[in-house]
């Protein structure tokens, strides 16, 4: 009995081997191949990857049922003191002239306006519109053309490998458009959840929009457009989760690849030598 006999790596003697230019060259080639394989699997590992997952659930759920809204829109041809805010939803709330964390700065030499406003709305169905309704005066023709610059809802994500309709809004451009029209932007907005590698959270709102343009008339026969943006929450959340290759999994690579690679080769390098002795024997007339 002895311990030798458990040896699967049986050697061969260095008098019974043969080099050949050939084995040679497929043995650089392996090791460069080998190379830039690892190289490939090292920079997956190093990277992170986002998975992303579907459920049902209202994930922020400290944010006492509500959502935070930012709102930028350029009206160039209607005057700072005729714009307001407006807020409505389906728990009663009705809120005309909101000016809390709003701002107006004049364009165009006072006779347009830019609208930047971060309000909050519950999470029901409802409206915000951008209107004249809280002017102590209405105009006689205002004019809705507009620029909206952004509107988005949550916590920014700058991600870069995460794609979606955040500010979908971005450069609608409604110049020219009919003055008097008024707009419906109807949003179906989408909870979105990110996870980094700390395992933090942030928690976004993602969302789709059709639009509609029509002449609206008051009960007096005058015509006050406005631009509304009517809202519905969406219950399935989208979760993003940061996460880094396992350990065991590049390993498992990184052996597939020399294995795989030398085993090929070897085949490869098997089936050049055994044709070229038999090529040379058929020269030598040695092969019937």
């Amino acid at each position: 009995f002895s311990s030798f006999r458990f040896d699967i790596y049986r050697k061969v003697p260095k008098d019974l081997t043969q080099p050949t230019y050939t084995g040679a060259i497929i043995s650089v080639c392996c090791c460069l191949f080998i190379l830039f394989l690892f190289l490939s699997e090292l920079t997956g590992f190093i990277a992170t990857e986002i998975v992303n997952e579907l459920y049902v659930d209202d994930p922020d759920k400290d944010s006492g049922g509500k959502i935070e809204v930012n709102l930028n829109i350029s009206l160039p041809n209607l005057h700072c003191e005729l714009v307001g805010l407006d807020i409505q939803d389906e728990m009663g709330r009705h809120e005309v002239g909101h000016i809390d964390n709003s701002m107006k700065i004049p364009l165009n030499n006072g006779d347009g306006c830019r609208f930047e406003g971060r309000f909050s709305i519950n999470k029901v169905p409802g409206n915000f519109h951008v209107s004249t309704h809280s002017a102590t005066a209405q105009p006689q023709n205002p004019d809705m053309t507009h620029i909206i610059h952004k509107l988005s809802f949550g916590d920014k994500l700058q991600v870069h490998n995460v794609h979606g309709a955040f500010n979908a809004l971005e450069g609608a451009d409604k110049l020219s458009s009919n003055p008097l029209a008024s707009h419906d932007y109807i949003l179906k907005i989408v909870p979105t959840v990110y996870e980094d590698m700390s395992g933090k959270q942030r928690y976004s709102y993602q969302y789709t929009v059709a639009n509609k343009e029509y002449v609206a008339y008051s009960h007096t026969g005058r015509i006050i457009p406005a631009i509304w943006f009517r809202y519905d929450l969406s219950p399935i959340t989208v979760k993003y989760t940061e996460r880094r290759q396992p350990l065991y999994r590049f390993i498992t690579s990184i052996c597939a690849i020399i294995g795989g690679t030398f085993t090929v080769a070897g085949i490869l390098d098997s089936c050049i030598f055994t044709a070229s002795e038999a090529w040379k024997k058929i020269q030598l007339g040695k092969m019937q």
